[in-house]
């Protein structure tokens, strides 16, 4: 989760929120990270969690990530838990929830939903006071 931190902050110059992701393959290997680009991209698809899993496919040569784990800052929209459902990731490792538009347990609970094709295990919580700090403190500059 401190790599994932790490990559967060890569999206502040941008003006982008603050969220990292990685992918690690069945053996530990780190096969993909991302962040979010939205704002540097004009891409809406550009979330930390969809720009790591792209990436871990790449690395992977296949888009099935059977047996992978997604680490990533912030609980994933329904767009991003959608994605790591649809790539077959085993495991989501996540930091701060989101209430407002989290779908892997908060609002929604996509990963674990009993008519998805495939589901993911969930952690949540991890470093959870660092990682909301990160997008707290990007919110209230912002709002300022």
């Amino acid at each position: 989760m401190r790599r994932a931190l790490g990559l967060a902050e890569r999206a502040l110059p941008t003006g982008d929120v603050p969220v990292g992701a990685l992918v690690l393959g069945p053996d530990g290997a780190v096969l993909g990270e991302g962040w979010n680009v939205r704002e540097a991209s004009g891409d809406p698809t550009g979330h930390a969690e969809v720009v790591a899993l792209r990436a871990a496919a790449a690395t992977a040569g296949e888009w099935r990530l059977t047996g992978c784990t997604l680490v990533v800052t912030m609980e994933p929209c329904p767009m991003c838990a959608g994605a790591l459902v649809l790539a077959r990731v085993a495991r989501v490792v996540l930091g701060a929830w989101d209430p407002k538009l989290g779908a892997c347990g908060s609002v929604w609970d996509v990963p674990r939903e009993r008519r998805v094709t495939h589901r993911a295990e969930v952690v949540g919580g991890v470093l959870e006071e660092e990682c909301g700090d990160l997008v707290r403190r990007f919110f209230a500059a912002h709002r300022a």
